[in-house]
């Protein structure tokens, strides 16, 4: 008994040597002090701290540098730079410069009103209404001149505040970097070759850099009463002045200029292209307009009842039906189906191309890592810049409005019918090709009925993105309901722009239902 004792002694202090050599070797210089103190934190079990780190006391967000803990570094720099704007404004600074600011600007306008008061009684006329004007701007100065008096009565008190905050900070570094220290050396035995660890000269010197670089301007900033005009805004004229070597324009309008050169010239040049895809786009929507608005009324609405019976079940054919009810009853039919006709033909259009695009990019990577950064900014960039080039290319109108909706809508059918076509086993794709499958049968029977969920899921995102893009639309000249909601806007009508935003809602509950409840009901069977 007496030799397991001392064997599991011997082991724990072996155990405990090979800590300290480890700790040692992460923290560099003073590594007998941090394996003291990691052992301290290991051991206590309190909330309170159990070790003080002196130096990243004193040094602050320098130690954190040395040490390599970027994330306290600009915690430390963040929160002493607030303390010393406290201890500059306090120290240093002009509490009240704002409001004596006001007071001085107040006393022109006062001294105006006075010259305009004499002006008025040497012409005869009566100069009360501009003394009262003048008295009450006195009297505005004057409560100006005693917050500035208090604000600057003040100065001391804001200076205790804030070396009471730094010290309060100083105070949670000592206590707290030791046990940041550890976590960084946990993660250090874990992965060696992505952590810091010890001292480095660079890091000390990056961060000492950092430091001049962001603290003593930004408490100059806060603390001056009429500070550099450069650091209120950035000097783009004087740069302008020296890149460009003249006075006649700045950087951004001679890029603007560019821009427009490029963009005219590209549309001259590609006019016949242009043209042909606006009147492609122009021949869908004219075949959709045509059935939905050229067909009888009844007719529509009991085909459109009908369908969300067979595909969604009653309940919805119910909704349907009190949805287009309404959009009837409201006078909103015919800009409904013009509503519904541009989301159509946006969506057709999407659906076209964006799943044979998805279904190429999920079975190439190298072909969606190309596309991803597209694909990232049409959804990305907003919506309204898609506008710019559509108009400069496509003019305006319904089918440019297709156009920019398309790039807006496209992305979430692309990236789910890809993502459901990576999303395939393996396995029973191996099946397949070993009973003989050709290319053709294996997309055609095998990976497209087992990614439908994913593409049915992306071409569901695409239409409620082309139904969001109805309002934009109207402001290039599209249609539809859109329209309604801009006049409400322009002329504030609030009535009138809440009926056509639930005229809007209702389309889109509609045709999400229908597509959500005909899914559900293939994926039943």
């Amino acid at each position: 008994m007496t030799d397991t004792t001392v064997t599991a002694a011997s082991q724990i202090e072996v155990d405990r040597a090979e800590l300290d050599a480890s700790i040692s070797r992460f923290a560099g210089s003073n590594g007998e002090y941090y394996a003291e103190a990691f052992h301290k934190i290991h051991e206590a079990t309190g909330v309170v701290p159990t070790s003080f780190n002196l130096a990243a006391m004193l040094l602050g967000p320098i130690w954190a540098a040395m040490r390599g803990v970027w994330g306290s570094f600009w915690g430390f720099l963040i929160l002493e730079v607030i303390a010393w704007v406290q201890i500059g404004r306090g120290a240093w600074g002009n509490p009240g410069a704002e409001f004596l600011e006001r007071a001085a600007r107040q006393t022109e306008r006062a001294a105006e009103f006075t010259e305009r008061a004499e002006a008025a009684r040497l012409a005869g006329e009566d100069p009360s209404r501009f003394e009262t004007l003048a008295g009450n701007m006195a009297r505005a100065v004057e409560r100006n001149q005693q917050a500035a008096e208090a604000a600057n009565a003040e100065a001391f008190s804001i200076l205790m505040i804030g070396l009471a905050l730094l010290l309060v900070i100083k105070l949670v570094e000592g206590f707290y970097s030791n046990v940041i220290y550890e976590k960084q050396y946990s993660r250090w035995r874990i992965d060696p070759s992505h952590v810091d660890s010890g001292v480095k000269t660079q890091r000390l010197i990056l961060g000492i850099l950092l430091v001049l670089a962001i603290a003593p301007l930004t408490v100059y900033k806060f603390t001056s009463a009429s500070p550099i005009e450069m650091l209120s805004g950035f000097p783009e004229r004087e740069v302008s002045q020296l890149v460009l070597s003249t006075d006649s324009q700045t950087i951004y309008t001679g890029v603007a200029n560019w821009m427009d050169r490029q963009i005219d010239a590209a549309a001259t040049a590609g006019s016949g292209a242009f043209d042909s895809i606006t009147a492609g786009v122009r021949a869908v929507l004219d075949t959709l307009t045509l059935a939905l608005i050229g067909t009888p009324w009844p007719v529509v609405m009991v085909v459109i009842c009908v369908v969300a019976w067979r595909a969604a079940g009653p309940r919805v054919a119910i909704f349907t039906a009190a949805a287009l009810a309404y959009v009837a009853l409201l006078g909103y039919w015919e800009i409904s189906m013009e509503t519904v006709a541009l989301v159509g033909a946006a969506v057709l259009i999407c659906v076209t191309i964006g799943i044979p695009l998805g279904i190429w990019f999920g079975k190439s990577a190298r072909a969606y890592r190309g596309a991803e950064p597209v694909l990232d900014l049409m959804q990305t960039l907003p919506a309204f810049v898609y506008l710019i080039p559509i108009i400069a290319f496509f003019g305006t109108g319904n089918p440019p409005g297709i156009l920019a909706t398309i790039i807006f809508g496209m992305p979430p059918v692309i990236r789910l019918t890809a993502l459901g076509m990576r999303g395939v086993p393996d396995s029973i794709k191996e099946a397949a090709v070993a009973f003989g499958a050709t290319r053709w049968q294996l997309l055609k029977d095998v990976e497209f009925p087992l990614a439908l969920p994913s593409i049915m899921a992306g071409v569901n995102q695409t239409i409620l993105m082309c139904l969001s893009m109805v309002v934009i639309i109207s402001l290039i000249g599209g249609g539809g309901l859109g329209k309604v909601i801009l006049e409400a806007l322009q002329y504030a009508a609030k009535g009138p722009g809440l009926l056509g935003g639930f005229a809007i809602l209702f389309c889109a509950m509609v045709i999400d239902r229908i597509v959500q409840g005909a899914f559900r009901r293939a994926d039943q069977k």
